[in-house]
């Protein structure tokens, strides 16, 4: 089974509160999840960000609506009762309760206005529109990965469009900010200068210089295949070394991908897509157009002494 939107949650929401007792949101988590059926890999799946469960996010914005709706309410930190009004809602008998059927409530309707008042105008509003399943913060994400993955194609074109020698400073900048390489200068020493055997550099795995990482970086537009990382793993074994990262604009073919999983030694690849990600991930070639945070109660200031 699918994971439920934020407005199929309202009305099962309400209904395990009409016992009259008070429920924390774990308890509702728990209730919900079980009478949606939903699995263990539903309820542990992720926003786009890494940081909440998306079930958890939906009842946790269904139980928000219900509360401006004044179908609920909080007699202390982290417990929810339902109301009479929320007790009248369900003497209806109603099939499904959704944001069209909380507008009738003035409350609930004051909260939509002042939360869109507060937004820019855009095409994604601070409350979901009617039509909308989505919660805000998924709402939020998605058009962050939609932002973040038209950049990631930017930055692939704008490399290919570069020079070998730029591409090499990139793969230094890079690695320097992903931690390896020692020092700017060690680092500028290293990549694009052996041309041996198929690799093209050598740079430190970490500022002391334990162990080396031979490079492999390669410019190219199409499919980097077995061959290929046959080549640069037959010249690892000739220098005796454990460990190789081979970087492409590229992608690489699902032979050549399983020929990696199959070998001994500890090989990387980096395709177009990872490439552009972690330029992004650790600022390089881009830069910060506008951060948003998004704020949260904090409990712990509202405790009593």
């Amino acid at each position: 089974m699918t994971i439920p939107d934020y407005q199929s949650l309202l009305l099962p929401f309400l209904k395990h509160l009409s016992d009259g007792k008070e429920h924390t949101k774990q308890e509702m988590i728990e209730l919900l999840a079980t009478d949606f059926q939903l699995t263990s890999a539903e309820r542990a799946e992720l926003l786009p960000s890494g940081r909440q469960r998306i079930f958890d996010n939906r009842v946790g914005w269904a139980r928000t609506y219900l509360k401006k709706a004044l179908l609920l309410q909080a007699p202390a930190r982290g417990r929810y009762t339902i109301t009479d009004r929320g007790k009248q809602v369900l003497s209806e008998n109603l099939s499904r309760i959704d944001v069209n059927y909380l507008k009738r409530f003035p409350e609930f309707v004051v909260f939509q206005n002042t939360s869109r008042k507060n937004n820019k105008p855009s095409n994604h509003k601070g409350v979901p529109k009617t039509e909308n399943t989505e919660t805000p913060e998924e709402i939020l994400e998605a058009s962050y990965q939609t932002l973040r993955h038209s950049l990631a194609q930017e930055l692939i074109a704008k490399i290919i469009e570069c020079s070998p020698a730029f591409f090499e400073d990139l793969v230094i900048e890079l690695l320097l900010k992903m931690g390896y390489g020692g020092s700017r200068k060690d680092a500028g020493q290293a990549i694009g200068k052996t041309g041996d055997g198929g690799i093209d550099g050598i740079i430190k795995e970490d500022r002391l210089g334990l162990d080396v990482v031979y490079v492999q970086a390669k410019r190219w537009e199409g499919t980097v295949s077995r061959p290929e990382i046959q080549k640069f793993v037959g010249a690892l074994q000739g220098k005796k070394a454990r460990k190789g990262i081979f970087i492409t604009t590229g992608s690489f073919s699902c032979h050549a991908r399983d020929y990696v999983k199959d070998i001994q030694s500890s090989l990387v690849l980096i395709d177009g897509e990872d490439l552009s990600n972690y330029m992004i991930d650790f600022g390089v070639g881009v830069s910060p157009v506008a951060t948003y945070q998004i704020m949260a109660i904090d409990s712990d200031y509202f405790m009593d002494e």
